[in-house]
């Protein structure tokens, strides 16, 4: 399980997770947004146009010690963020690596 050190909020600009290996994550709030794990948004809507306006956060809750609820300023507030989905998330250029399947053999990097 990854676990925070740090957590900086910044209403307007995002979240800053210092994890407690040193790795340090970047969320703005559109990547933030557009993320939201919960049921209704995790399901496309039937149409292409973007269903997300802007929105800055209104507030950051803990839940419990494993996640986040982010309370979006356009009332949106059903999506809590655990820490693993956070980390999986991290939009850093190390992160954001395309990953490489595994070979047949099983050694990493090997994929075709």
């Amino acid at each position: 399980m990854h676990a925070p050190a740090r957590i900086a909020v910044s209403r307007s600009r995002g979240l800053t997770i210092h994890w407690q290996d040193g790795h340090i994550s970047h969320y703005a709030l559109g990547y933030l947004r557009d993320r939201c794990p919960c049921a209704a948004c995790a399901t496309p809507p039937p149409s292409a146009f973007p269903i997300f306006t802007p929105a800055l956060i209104a507030a950051v809750e803990p839940v419990g010690a494993y996640a986040l609820r982010i309370r979006w300023s356009e009332g949106h507030s059903a999506g809590i963020y655990s820490f693993d989905y956070l980390r999986r998330i991290c939009p850093c250029g190390a992160c954001a690596r395309p990953l490489t399947p595994p070979s047949p053999s099983g050694k990493p990097g090997e994929g075709a």
